[in-house]
């Protein structure tokens, strides 16, 4: 009977599968792209955002598949090594919810539905290679480059210089991001310099909008702020000496910082999207939604 009481729910595997903690951080992207791409009809919003779950949690689920037999040696708690749920399940559930995406960003019109149809090509490509490649951090990029993209072409206005100049902002953002995030399992030394590219956005957003304009003046100091709380203990180590060899210690830290930093993107979107006023208010809902549901399921 106490074995029965202390089992683990059936749905959090599926949550646990599909790190639904980042999706504020998915629905984020969407909405500034989005208002990049010209907005429209609040209506025309929910199937990007819809689409943009559902390639997202699809993604995280083939991942698992992808990487269930690494999983078994370095992260046994998984839900497929564990036993919660097997990999061919994981490997359906995640393959309907990518066409499902797909389809649901070509409702909004045939060029959203293309480039969610790379975006998913993107996602798979990621998933299958991202373990046994250096090159994995630009893929992962692209895949929140091409969510941006998607997004802003269902907007009235569509595809414009300063979507293209947004994506890259997040996408250079990610790849830092997912530099440090390769790391998190091994513990392994991190390569520092990658993380200059977490300050692109920063560079990005002073081009498109000025560095002296009210929103930029006012979202620098909450987004450098940040930058600073989620790297100063891995900064602190190196300066320290720390350890080069992996171990448990340092990939603590470096969970620590990539959760963070990843709940971070709703900051980037913060100083990318292109409004004033209480609309603003969204994103940092957003992002304290990305931290509390990071209390509940893990982000990586």
């Amino acid at each position: 009977m106490q074995a029965l009481l202390h089992r683990t729910p059936i749905w959090r595997p599926l949550l646990v599968l599909g790190r639904v903690s980042n999706l504020p951080t998915v629905w984020s992207n969407c909405l500034a792209a989005w208002f990049l791409g010209g907005a429209g009809q609040w209506g025309s919003l929910w199937p990007v955002c819809a689409g943009g779950t559902l390639l997202y949690v699809g993604g995280m689920y083939l991942n698992d598949a992808f990487d269930s037999r690494l999983d078994a040696q370095y992260r046994p708690e998984r839900p497929i090594p564990s036993g919660a749920i097997t990999r061919r399940a994981v490997s359906a559930i995640g393959g309907i919810m990518l066409g499902l995406g797909v389809a649901l960003f070509a409702w909004t019109g045939p060029i959203p539905g293309w480039i969610a149809l790379g975006l998913a090509a993107c996602i798979v490509l990621y998933d299958a290679v991202h373990k046994k490649t250096s090159f994995a951090p630009i893929l992962m990029a692209s895949c929140r480059f091409l969510l941006y993209v998607a997004a802003a072409s269902a907007g009235a206005e569509g595809l414009s210089e300063s979507v293209f100049w947004g994506a890259l902002a997040l996408g250079l953002y990610v790849a830092g991001l997912s530099c440090l995030a390769r790391h998190e399992a091994t513990g392994e030394r991190v390569n520092y310099w990658a993380l200059l590219l977490l300050v692109a956005p920063v560079i990005i957003a002073g081009m498109l909008y000025g560095f002296t304009s009210a929103k930029v003046s006012l979202v620098l100091p909450l987004f450098a702020g940040w930058l600073a709380w989620c790297l100063w203990p891995l900064v602190r180590v190196r300066a320290a000496g720390g350890a080069p060899r992996a171990s448990s210690a340092s990939a603590g830290l470096i969970g620590r910082a990539v959760g963070g930093l990843l709940a971070g993107i709703v900051l980037v979107d913060l100083l990318l999207v292109p409004v004033s006023g209480t609309i603003l208010l969204m994103f940092p809902l957003l992002f304290a939604g990305a931290l509390i549901l990071q209390r509940a399921v893990p982000a990586t």
